[in-house]
């Protein structure tokens, strides 16, 4: 078949879901030029629409073949009768960056004016050059036309040629009352689809309401853009597959970007952070205000600069536009187009000799308290350079560490292409294969075998499929004190600090080395007292949410909510003798709380310990052949500059934070759960046995996820032994394979089989719920992260709580109350077990034969 009826063929199908064909490959590409170069050309309406339209931009591999045989034309190397050179220019010009970059620098010293002066207007938008700013300058100084490119750069004529933010926006809103998290947007079952974004967006909602992408269609029909309104909008997971689909439905197309939109005005009484800023990176508006007066259908007049929305005339809700640089954010596509073209602009004018320029509004900074930094502001001020930073500053802080995860991975990809970017800037940049291991899709195979050759080949680390979840091994990677940022909401660093981002942000963070940042307000949540006797990390995870609640500055209900920790970095101090991984049970639920970022206050011996073992872990993953190696050498090198003078920055006694909350530790006296179906829905164990709304009868249990360690496998385990066959249907998911092959040969995993469990092999699993998936309607009750509806299973109602409760609920089938579970702790957690149960995997410590049997 033919690349014409076959591209049509495809077409039609795609059709009939309503979305547009998928790009061309580079194999369709090479093809189509074929028939480009005939004599003559048939169809050439239809081939070049195929030509311009449907290629990806930047540095995809059909993109390489686009810009190559432009510049042939251009150079008279090959003969297309239906595209000129000129016409080739302009073509080039539309590519974003990257391949194109060259060519068009080329013909700027083309014989024909023409070409020069096409050429010369096609760069002055082009910002993706990168290092090849170098050459145009370098050639300025003998060809007019590169010196016009600079001219242009400098006045910033990519901005200022593009429409400012209306001062007024007539909208219809389409409006989801309640909650609508990043599942309900992009749902976790639909994974393996996100990077094919009209695809992916037609789940949008289907699990929340009846027909959304109907009712978004009838609400065109009043003839205005949309306006996606929400009482609480976008918590949960980083995903930018979210925004895709609220922008696929709702924004714009891209000229010359196939699949991908942009645009779009979100409207929320509480925007999540991290779904606050992918929508600030990917060009759309983002609107914090009261939408208790707006309802599905209403037509409401939104006036950005005067901070007001009116409907049928009357003011209905006021906001603040923030941060100030919003409205240029817009304007040029988004916060990260307008980074990259405002760095442009400064080499620019830094090389002609002009001054600062006077073209966008810089960001409020705010005045100098005099007080003293918190711990994450210090993290933050060293990244900057700074001895610290303030709540409300703008900075784009030195980003040492990102990660990427698969579900996310696609998407990364690609908006690295478009970055057009063919190495990575950031210290260390690592990806993982966690969510689709266990059972993958053929995309996801295919995904398996062609990424890690793209991260590796720009300098990257790529895991392997089993190996395990992205942050237990990327925080091995971290080095004390400093920042970092993954595509995963629990990127989270309990000895630096990490701001998750959406699939685009971790792409600019790879690319460049640092990300932009508006320094949040600090919470801090002190612990004192002493562990009480049964009580876990996982229960002081829900202890805060709980206390929090008890002090008015948390709430469930989801309109008017209230919450403390949304937007804001949780500061956790009191427990300095905690290992690392312990540690991480506190940083990662930290997602749960909408926090933008978490650190937790140690002592240095912990550190030392942890990073003498991670150091042996990347040697010993060196020798088995994982890659990047040089990266993962500089990265060991570091490690050890930092043990060679462990010191670790500590917070000022007068720094000031947005709340302090105190929990005394001796008041924890029971476990403390997460409710079906909500993570700040929290109630001690006593509490949830005497309300009869909630399920007691547990019907399956989850152990695993990244809130998991070896320990709690062990716990589990000394539970189980001899107890026959569980009650509830037990699932058993360690976090790492070093993890699994130590349970394994410890014993563990015979008794986890006598119990009648499922065990599969390390990853996410049921808490992503993308794969396998409890029953419906089920009774869960798990280890993992969060518990939305409809996550781990159609229906379920999931409580969320710790391994050692989880152990004796999957043995009784329901709920225990307080006596029972204290009677299993004290008689197998308790004592002289305590000590082996809670043993972490030290590499350092293990012979070279063991360790090559844990990490090959």
């Amino acid at each position: 078949m033919s690349l014409v009826s076959q591209y049509r063929a495809h077409t039609e199908e795609r059709a009939q879901l309503g979305i547009p064909p998928l790009p061309l490959t580079a194999d369709q590409a090479r093809s189509l030029i074929g028939l480009l170069q005939q004599q003559p050309v048939e169809e050439k309406e239809y081939l070049l629409e195929l030509f311009c339209e449907h290629v990806s931009p930047g540095v995809d591999d059909a993109a390489f073949e686009k810009a190559a045989f432009l510049d042939a034309v251009i150079k008279g190397e090959s003969i297309c009768e239906v595209i000129t050179p000129v016409e080739a220019v302009r073509i080039l010009g539309t590519m974003l960056g990257g391949y194109n970059v060259k060519p068009l620098i080329d013909a700027l010293s083309h014989k024909d004016t023409e070409v020069c002066t096409t050429a010369a207007a096609m760069l002055r938008n082009v910002l993706l050059v990168y290092d090849s700013f170098d050459t145009v300058a370098g050639l300025s100084a003998t060809n007019a036309y590169a010196k016009e490119v600079l001219q242009s750069w400098a006045d910033a004529e990519w901005f200022t040629s593009r429409p400012v933010l209306p001062e007024k926006m007539t909208l219809t809103v389409f409006k989801v009352p309640g909650e609508t998290n990043t599942d309900d947007l992009s749902p976790a079952s639909e994974a393996f689809t996100r990077s094919d974004i009209p695809l992916h967006a037609l789940c949008m909602l289907g699990s929340k309401m009846d027909d959304p992408i109907g009712t978004i269609a009838a609400l065109k029909e009043k003839g205005h853009p949309l306006a996606y309104v929400g009482d609480v909008v976008g918590t949960g997971s980083s995903r930018k597959s979210g925004i895709n689909s609220v922008q696929w439905h709702l924004g714009e197309d891209i000229p010359a970007v196939p699949n991908k939109r942009t645009g779009s005005v979100i409207i929320g009484s509480i925007v999540a952070p991290i779904f606050f800023n992918t929508a600030e990176d990917s060009g759309a508006l983002p609107i914090q205000a009261d939408v208790s007066a707006m309802e599905t259908g209403d037509v409401i007049d939104v006036y950005p600069y005067e901070g007001k929305i009116e409907k049928d005339g009357k003011v209905i809700s006021r906001f603040d536009l923030t941060p100030n640089t919003l409205t240029d954010e817009v304007r040029a596509g988004g916060r990260i187009p307008l980074i990259i073209g405002r760095t442009l602009t400064k080499k620019a004018r830094t090389f002609l000799g002009m001054g600062e320029d006077s073209l966008f509004i810089n960001p409020l900074q705010p005045a100098d308290s005099g007080k003293g930094y918190t711990l994450a502001q210090k993290m933050i001020g060293k990244a900057c350079g700074l001895p610290g930073v303030r709540p409300g500053m703008y900075v784009e802080p030195e980003t040492l560490t990102v990660g990427s995860q698969d579900t996310t991975g696609a998407m990364t990809r690609d908006e690295v292409k478009e970055l057009a970017a063919l190495s990575f800037s950031a210290d260390l940049v690592m990806q993982s294969f966690c969510h689709t291991a266990a059972y993958p899709k053929p995309s996801d195979v295919k995904l398996h075998r062609t990424l890690p050759y793209f991260i590796m080949s720009r300098g990257g680390v790529s895991l392997r499929p089993g190996d395990g979840v992205i942050h237990t091994w990327l925080n091995r990677m971290v080095l004390p004190d400093t920042l970092g940022t993954g595509g995963d909401s629990h990127t989270r660093f309990p000895i630096g600090v990490s701001f998750p981002g959406g699939s685009g942000l971790v792409a600019f963070a790879a690319v460049t080395g640092t990300m932009p940042l508006n320094v949040p307000e600090s919470v801090l949540v002190r612990f004192s007292g002493k562990l009480q006797e049964g009580i876990t990390l996982r229960d002081l995870v829900n202890a805060i949410p709980y206390v929090a609640i008890k002090q008015g500055l948390l709430t469930v209900e989801k309109k008017g909510k209230k919450n403390i920790f949304a937007g804001r970095i949780l500061e956790i101090e009191g427990l300095p003798q905690l290992k690392v991984e312990q540690a991480f049970e506190l940083s990662d639920a930290s997602a749960e709380r909408s926090a933008a970022a978490c650190t937790v206050r140690l002592d240095k011996e912990p550190v030392i310990e942890y990073l003498s073992s991670n150091m042996k872990l990347l040697e010993q993953m060196i020798e088995e052949g994982y890659g990047n190696p040089e990266t993962l050498r500089r990265r060991i090198s570091r490690m050890q500059e930092w043990l060679d003078n462990p010191v670790l920055l500590q917070p000022d006694s007068d720094a000031e934070y947005a709340a302090v909350i105190e929990i005394d530790l001796n008041t924890i006296t029971e476990p403390v759960l997460a409710c079906p179906n909500d993570p700040d829905d929290v109630m001690t164990l006593s509490e949830i046995l005497l309300d009869e709304s909630r399920p007691k009868k547990i019907d399956e249990v989850f152990v695993g996820s990244c809130m998991t360690n070896i320990g709690h496998f062990r716990a589990l385990g000394e539970v189980l032994r001899n107890k026959g066959v569980a009650s509830a249907r037990l699932w058993i998911v360690p976090p790492t394979k070093m993890d699994m092959k130590k349970l394994v040969e410890e014993g563990y995993y015979s008794v986890f089989g006598a119990a009648g469990a499922r065990m599969e092999i390390p990853g996410c699993s049921l808490c992503m719920g993308n794969q396998a998936r409890v029953a419906d309607n089920a009774v869960v009750f798990s280890t993992s992260t969060r518990n939305f509806d409809n996550r781990m299973g159609k229906g379920a109602k999931v409580y969320l709580g710790s391994a050692e409760l989880a152990a004796v609920a999957a043995l009784l089938g329901h709920l225990p109350n307080r006596d029972e579970y204290m009677e299993v702790v004290r008689k197998q957690l308790s004592g002289a077990r305590e000590e082996e149960i809670y043993r972490y995997l030290n590499f350092h410590e293990l012979g070279k034969e063991d360790l090559q049997l844990l990490v090959d």
